[in-house]
């Protein structure tokens, strides 16, 4: 499907420094890329007259100075013309007081885990896993764990989510759930050393069945330093070496992780994971919270991307990440929500609200992690986290992949709009997402997911974890 997003207010996530972040004009879309990103240039709606809105955006033009825009909008309505010209079937979607952006990333989430949304709160960590979450997981099937996986697909879709970062079991399983709904996924198959030697068939099988579709990367998660042995964690990065993948796991979540590890290696989390030489570019390290000085140099040097979960960490009471010093180390920080059982819910718009005002709260400084950064750690950053080059994913670019979100602006919370980026990162809420495209696909119309009968998901949930419950009883 080709598809021309018209009058849109355009949030492309290119600017740097002191340009403008939106601009109002029109996007085309063609097979799975933007073809065509155009400014109206209208000097009351552009970002700033004689400014180009971004400088990945070929088509926007640069009114002169005292110009009323005529001209730069007659060059817009041309390329758009054009546009229309060469793919006459494309469905155009007018945008008028509607945002225009890249689609979200979440970088760390346990989706298949909305079976326990609820199911177990107010609890200290360690009881919480070993009284409630593992004894129930013990008791789904590899059908229970994709029926999870489709409503928190569903939900992220939903809240402009078009890429995600799963860790969990029977991933081989969740590659059709994936392919079905249309989104974008890293699928990490999860291991403990209880049952490494089942999980690692399963990644062969789930390479097996994601092979030929882009949208689908698979990853080795062992789960941490603290319950996975040095040699298994080693084993696990020694087979993403061999198939180019990405490795992740949770790192320095706790002080009972910290404390464990440091008795056990006489290190801390980082590195002990450093010394067994599985950090680089290609490693996700979820949470990150109790981490030295030293700790977050070596995250910079070794490239590895942190997964920053706020509200997860804020529930279990884990602690706060040092984001604001980590990015000033040059850590690559990205944003996640963790699981709906720790956080509980898959809004990762409202994940960015809770970053920014916890690091402002824990920092003491009313600047810290503002509004434009909380949201490149949601698209810019977790694209790169995810592998993609500068310009492919998390950006409106002509070139980049078609995951597109558009956001109704017509809302009493986000009005007035004095500034679009603020509204979005500290008024908006899942709810305001209307559309969502992902690698040039229209999988939310409406609010209306694509391939999805959602009264008959909610019975099927409510079915599922009733046996379960049962069982662990």
């Amino acid at each position: 499907m080709d598809i021309l997003f018209t009058n849109a207010t355009v949030l492309p996530m290119t600017a740097d420094g002191s340009q403008p972040r939106t601009f109002t004009g029109a996007v085309g879309v063609a097979g799975n890329r933007i073809v065509l990103v155009a400014a109206a240039g209208n000097a009351d709606s552009a970002p700033n007259a004689g400014t180009n809105p971004s400088a990945d955006c070929a088509r926007c033009t640069e009114p002169a100075a005292g110009s009323t825009g005529s001209t730069a909008d007659s060059d817009a309505a041309a390329v758009v013309a054009a546009f229309r010209a060469a793919h006459p079937a494309a469905r155009e979607i007018d945008c008028t007081g509607k945002l225009l952006m890249p689609g979200l990333v979440n970088t760390h989430c346990h989706a298949a885990m909305t079976l326990q949304r609820s199911y177990a709160d107010d609890i200290a960590l360690m009881e919480w896993l070993n009284d409630y979450i593992w004894p129930f997981e013990a008791h789904q099937t590899p059908d229970d764990v994709a029926l999870g996986m489709t409503l928190g697909v569903v939900e992220m879709l939903l809240g402009g989510v078009t890429s995600f970062v799963d860790m969990y079991y029977f991933q081989d399983r969740c590659v059709e759930t994936v392919r079905r709904l249309g989104i974008r996924a890293m699928l990490g198959c999860n291991y403990f050393d209880t049952n490494v030697d089942e999980v690692f068939p399963q990644m062969e099988r789930a390479l097996a069945l994601a092979a030929g579709c882009d949208r689908i990367r698979i990853a080795a998660a062992p789960h941490s330093g603290y319950t996975c042995s040095p040699e298994n964690l080693v084993r696990g990065k020694e087979f993403c070496r061999r198939h180019g993948l990405h490795f992740m796991t949770h790192i320095a979540e706790t002080l009972d992780e910290s404390r464990i590890i440091r008795e056990r290696y006489g290190l801390t989390p980082v590195e002990h994971l450093d010394a067994l030489g599985v950090l680089d570019k290609r490693t996700i390290g979820a949470h990150c919270i109790h981490v030295s000085e030293s700790d977050i140099r070596t995250l910079a040097e070794r490239g590895v991307a942190v997964s920053h979960n706020p509200q997860s960490n804020m529930k279990i009471s884990s602690g706060v990440a040092p984001v604001e010093r980590m990015r000033a180390a040059g850590v690559l920080v990205t944003l996640g929500t963790d699981g709906t059982c720790s956080n509980n819910d898959l809004d990762l718009i409202e994940e960015m609200r809770t970053a920014a005002f916890l690091q402002k709260s824990a920092t003491g400084d009313p600047v810290a992690l503002p509004a434009y950064e909380a949201l490149r750690l949601a698209t810019v950053n977790g694209a790169k986290a995810l592998g993609y080059a500068p310009g492919e994913l998390g950006v409106v670019s002509e070139g980049a992949l078609a995951d597109l979100v558009v956001i109704d602006l017509q809302k009493p919370h986000l009005q007035p709009v004095h500034d679009a980026v603020s509204n979005l990162v500290y008024c908006g809420k899942a709810s305001d997402v209307e559309t969502v495209v992902v690698d040039g696909q229209i999988v939310v119309d409406g609010r209306r997911v694509r391939n999805v009968d959602l009264p008959a998901l909610y019975r099927d949930v409510a079915q599922t974890v009733a046996r379960i419950k049962a069982a662990v009883k």
